[in-house]
């Protein structure tokens, strides 16, 4: 397999509690290839010096980690925006702060893309819930645009892209929702496909997203209505089918 470098985005804040686990199955990946640009969004429960310590210890003088700190809390969209344009490699991958990966992620998902020519590939991931009982959850084999605004089971912590194929695609200046939309624009130019196994593990907290279902909606709504330009028949349709898989994949609460 060509080696290729692959820059993966992790925007933080305030989650002291499973950072170093997030960070070390990065650092624990037998494809070697990488950088990690963490973009701290104003912590204040201690996270930013975790990190902080834990570069200076391990890579404090190896160029691997990029540690940046927002001067205020600015959201997900700043944060990844921002790690976008510090980006250089062929290969983008994104995490979040409370997930973590397999070591054998990264090799396997960038040998896929390569074998198969692919700019955008996910996988299926495993969601882990308060009690820390797991699900697998599963998605198409591939998606368009049209699929993906009716079944939104991409995980963004699962996902790499090829970088020829964002090119001026950011997230937009909104809190809530802000990769569905980023998702949706690059699906409007390729399709999307699965590559086989579960590499990531999501965590399902009292005050993630996923606990704040309606607010969720509405805010898919409102990107579909003001930024995906859809007549009200087409976000209804849009909304219904994302509301149905969301049941199925996270159940009632």
């Amino acid at each position: 397999m060509a080696i290729k470098n692959v820059d993966i985005i992790l925007p933080v804040y305030n989650s002291k509690k499973y950072i170093l686990k997030t960070v070390n199955s990065i650092v624990n990946q037998n494809y070697k290839c990488w950088n990690l640009i963490i973009i701290d969004d104003c912590s204040n429960d201690g996270t930013f010096e975790i990190l902080s310590n834990f570069k200076k210890k391990y890579f404090n003088n190896n160029k691997k980690i990029y540690l940046y700190r927002n001067n205020r809390n600015k959201g997900q969209a700043y944060s990844r925006n921002l790690a976008l344009k510090k980006s250089k490699s062929q290969f983008i991958a994104f995490i979040d702060s409370d997930d973590y990966w397999e070591k054998n992620k990264l090799k396997k998902q960038i040998k896929f893309m390569l074998d198969n020519d692919y700019n955008f590939t996910y996988t299926d991931y495993k969601s882990i819930k308060k009690n820390n009982r797991t699900k697998i959850i599963k998605s198409y084999d591939y998606y368009d645009y049209i699929k993906f605004t009716r079944n939104t089971t991409i995980g963004t912590s699962t996902i790499i892209l090829n970088r020829n194929i964002i090119k001026n695609i950011y997230f937009p200046s909104i809190r809530l929702c802000e990769d569905f939309y980023f998702k949706c624009q690059i699906l409007r130019k390729t399709k999307a496909y699965k590559c086989p196994n579960v590499f990531s593990y999501y965590r399902i907290r009292n005050n993630s997203l996923q606990s704040k279902r309606l607010k969720v909606l509405l805010s898919i709504w409102n990107i579909n209505k003001n930024f995906n330009k859809m007549n009200f028949i087409k976000n209804l349709i849009s909304i219904f089918f994302i509301s149905c898989n969301s049941f199925k994949k996270y159940g009632f609460r």
